[in-house]
């Protein structure tokens, strides 16, 4: 028997690759969609605050308090929405989506690696540990200069939503901007410190201790809400270990979570278990898991999704209805606004005032139904908006009227159709 033969009857068993690390990547796609969100929601209007008007901005259009439906069914939709997210997956947002986390953990990278590994920032006066040989002043100017350009680009975003980016793009290129406010410098200079402060010494500090967000989040948390389960069957082997615990940015020994802890659920120690055991051939020993498990992994999903289905009982009504009263209110959404008062310099004299709502040229017609040609004068019957703002009308009544009371009609047409109308009633005494 020759030697090819002689191999070809050993038996090849084809074995599937085990499960490599996973949350980590799925985790920075996410941290790094979300700060494109938000870059986004302003830019394409979807949500942005208008200072000048003094109104929210929600799809191009501007939300009044009088816009009830749209109001009320966008907070009931985000409250509802918050809350089922929150009892469901607790602290996920801080380690999945949070900006704040997000550039805490860049900070610690970049620490780490112009620094060396063992460099890290921590504010209860342990001293960092820099490597001998990257203890260079080109290693602390490029850390530096970094974490200040990277400020600086965040602080950009918060400017987006209080002005269109034209506004901004012009306060970048330094090019006067009448939309721009004077202290607008000032403002920016305040956001760049706070975001270079939380970089280069608050960081991961401020999730553990200071963040409000977060206590509002263990507000909803039970004992059935996604946690880091752990399996003790190991617990020799994981003891010589402790991975996992090193690899937690926010200090906890995942081994040991509870309800109220500094957890934010990203899933790096279950990624970093994953790495050490898997070329030995066993599974990790970490998991996220829903509700208290009793019993074998079908069991553990099911109380899971019980207690879920628990949660979303009470708030799926109301985020249906939130829902629903937010389309509504698009959909009978008046995009322009008419009103009239007597003006302070004559009693004799009523300024109209008309509100184009939307982002967009609009023009409108006023015409006054209910008194005669020649008893009124009106200073403009045509008005033509570049975008959303309030122009004022003035009316002019003639005192020669008969004495006594004389109903009119304000009418304002604009040109895609909608029709406004606005009631007032000149009086003229009997002399």
């Amino acid at each position: 028997m020759d030697f090819d033969s002689a191999l070809s009857k050993i038996p090849v068993v084809v074995e599937q690759g085990r499960e490599g690390p996973s949350y980590h990547w799925r985790r920075r796609g996410l941290q790094g969609a979300v700060i494109l969100l938000a870059i986004l929601l302003p830019v394409t209007g979807v949500f942005r605050i208008d200072p000048t008007e003094g109104a929210f901005v929600v799809l191009g259009r501007q939300i009044w308090f009088s816009d009830f439906f749209i109001v009320v069914g966008l907070w009931l939709t985000i409250s509802t929405g918050l809350v089922t997210t929150y009892s469901s997956l607790g602290t996920a947002f801080c380690g999945w989506a949070c900006p704040q986390n997000t550039l805490s953990e860049w900070g610690n990278r970049m620490t780490r690696r112009l620094l060396g590994k063992r460099a890290s920032v921590s504010l209860n006066g342990e001293k960092m540990q820099v490597s001998a040989g990257k203890n260079k002043w080109r290693n602390w100017a490029l850390l530096g200069s970094s974490f200040t350009l990277v400020a600086m680009m965040f602080a950009l975003i918060p400017l987006l939503y209080f002005y269109p980016p034209s506004a901004v793009w012009s306060f970048i290129t330094f090019r006067d901007d009448a939309r721009l406010a004077g202290s607008v410098h000032w403002i920016y200079t305040v956001f760049v410190l706070i975001i270079l402060l939380d970089i280069a010494f608050i960081r991961h500090f401020f999730c553990r201790f200071m963040c409000v967000y977060k206590v509002w989040q263990h507000s909803f948390k039970t004992r059935e809400t996604l946690h880091v389960a752990y399996d003790p069957a190991f617990a020799d082997e994981c003891a010589k270990c402790n991975y996992c615990v090193t690899t937690c940015f926010v200090g906890v020994d995942p081994r040991k979570t509870d309800v109220y802890d500094s957890c934010v659920n990203c899933g790096e120690c279950i990624d970093a278990c994953r790495t050490i055991r898997q070329p030995k051939g066993g599974a990790g020993l970490l998991r996220f898991e829903m509700g208290q498990r009793r019993g074998g992994l079908l069991e553990g999903f099911s109380n899971g999704l019980n207690g879920l289905l628990g949660r979303v009982r009470w708030t799926l009504p109301l985020f249906i209805l939130g829902i629903t009263m937010f389309g509504w209110g698009l959909g009978t959404y008046q995009p322009y606004h008419v009103t009239a008062g007597r003006s302070d310099s004559s009693p004799w004299d009523y300024r109209i005032t008309v509100s184009n709502k939307r982002y967009q040229p609009e023009s409108a017609s006023i015409t006054i139904e209910g008194l005669p040609g020649n008893a009124y004068t009106l200073e403009a019957d045509h008005l033509d908006f570049d975008s959303a703002a309030r122009k004022d009308v003035f009316l002019k009544i003639s005192p020669s009227l008969a004495p006594g009371l004389h109903p009119a009609l304000i009418r304002v047409r604009s040109g895609d159709g909608w029709e406004g109308e606005f009631r007032i009633y000149p009086f003229v005494p009997r002399a």
